[in-house]
């Protein structure tokens, strides 16, 4: 059998990180199906949710992802009801999107599947060991210009991960 450094490829870090971020991606994803969204709409929600950006520019810097998409995901959540576009007062050409109450119930409801997901996939760990999963999941995170508990956003780098994942 192949070791580096006595270790097996099926022991890695990475490896293991990416066997399991795979089933909670498909997890969560299914889960938002049923509200008919896809993780990168909760991220959008969630950036306007946080008052990161209000135009579809600074929404797409923010998360990373290209203008274009950007206006794909505004159209079905506009569709959806939960946000609206209105133009910008001080330059009419710019597009400024707004949360509804539609667009925070829909939120709300996907956060609280989240944080049942979260109990789920932590059921096995004391509160002790949530606590420092977290704990280093945030170093981890930010160390590596990702969201984090109480550093929403991920910085402007441009080369970065985006918000909401692959899907």
């Amino acid at each position: 059998m192949l070791l580096v450094n006595d270790v097996k490829w099926v022991e890695t870090l990475s490896f293991r990180f990416g066997v399991l971020g795979a089933l909670v991606a498909d997890r969560h994803a299914a889960a938002l199906i049923a509200h008919g969204l896809k993780p990168k709409h909760v991220a959008l929600l969630s950036v306007l949710d946080a008052g990161l950006g209000a135009s579809q520019l600074e929404i797409a810097k923010v998360m990373r992802v290209a203008p274009s998409l950007v206006v794909s995901l505004a159209d079905h959540l506009e569709s959806a009801g939960a946000i609206e576009r209105l133009r910008d007062p001080a330059d009419r050409r710019r597009q400024l999107l707004h949360l509804t109450a539609r667009g925070r119930d829909l939120l709300a409801r996907c956060t609280a599947q989240a944080v049942a997901l979260d109990a789920e996939l932590t059921a096995g760990l004391t509160p002790a060991e949530r606590d420092a999963l977290g704990a280093a999941f945030d170093r981890l995170a930010a160390s590596h210009g990702l969201p984090a508990r109480g550093r929403p956003d991920p910085g402007a780098d441009p080369g970065g991960p985006t918000l909401g994942g692959n899907s």
